[in-house]
């Protein structure tokens, strides 16, 4: 009974020893075809910059993960995945510089929610953000009082921009957020 006790709990904590080996060899392996397909495709490629480049960062991590633990995965299928993927978001970031057509298709635009002392309750109600929201991104930027603040931008990556009166001197950093009063 205890060969059938610690066999059941090698199986629990290790599994298959040649699984683990194989987990080890194909992980650096995946690990290092990242890097490299990352280095040669620009700085671009993880940033966080909108919801399409938060959609590519998931899919990496999730091809990675498939890649180094699903036996059902070679490392060829999965480096190729995640090349296949690396390239259709340098396509897609390459077009969308060069094309306002794509650019508006891929990525949303940062909309302005308080300006001028109010809050613009519209354009919270379309982005789905509370007054709790903005006051707590108040509190993380260090801005004790609303009083002090000219603008509050939603930008295309879900974070706050905070602008105060004491950096304002204008809205030249607001021309291209929906929303400004013009």
């Amino acid at each position: 009974m205890t060969d059938g006790v610690s066999g059941f709990l090698q199986e629990i904590f290790f599994g298959d020893p040649a699984f683990l080996v194989r987990v080890l060899i194909v992980g650096v392996c995946a690990y290092v075809a990242l890097v490299i397909i990352v280095r040669l495709s620009g700085k671009r490629t993880l940033s966080s910059m909108n919801a399409f480049d938060f959609i590519v960062n998931v899919a990496v991590g999730s091809i990675l993960a498939s890649t180094i633990v699903s036996r059902d995965v070679s490392l060829a299928e999965g480096v190729l995945a995640l090349g296949i993927l690396v390239v259709l978001q340098y396509a897609v970031s390459w077009s969308s510089v060069r094309s306002e057509r794509v650019q508006k298709a891929v990525k949303s635009e940062p909309r302005l929610l308080f300006y001028d002392a109010e809050f613009l309750h519209d354009a919270m109600r379309r982005d789905r953000i509370v007054e709790s929201e903005i006051r707590q991104a108040l509190r993380s930027e260090g801005v004790a009082s609303l009083e002090s603040v000219h603008s509050i931008v939603l930008e295309t990556n879900g974070n706050f921009s905070i602008l105060t009166k004491s950096q304002s001197d204008g809205t030249g950093a607001l021309v291209d957020v929906a929303g400004l009063p013009r």
